[in-house]
């Protein structure tokens, strides 16, 4: 029972990280576009082959 005297503070820590991580993407607009996204990913407009 004594380490939960440890656990529970790391874990409070690491969810306030994650949260905190969460708004800093949305504040730099990381989920501005998923839709163009998804399109994107699937269009062959470049090639990333060297060229011989």
């Amino acid at each position: 029972m004594e380490v939960l005297a440890f656990l529970i503070p790391i874990a409070l820590f690491l969810g306030g990280l994650g949260l905190a991580a969460f708004f800093w993407a949305l504040k730099h607009r990381q989920y501005e576009d998923p839709e163009g996204d998804s399109q994107r990913i699937l269009n062959d407009d470049w090639d990333d082959r060297p060229k011989p």
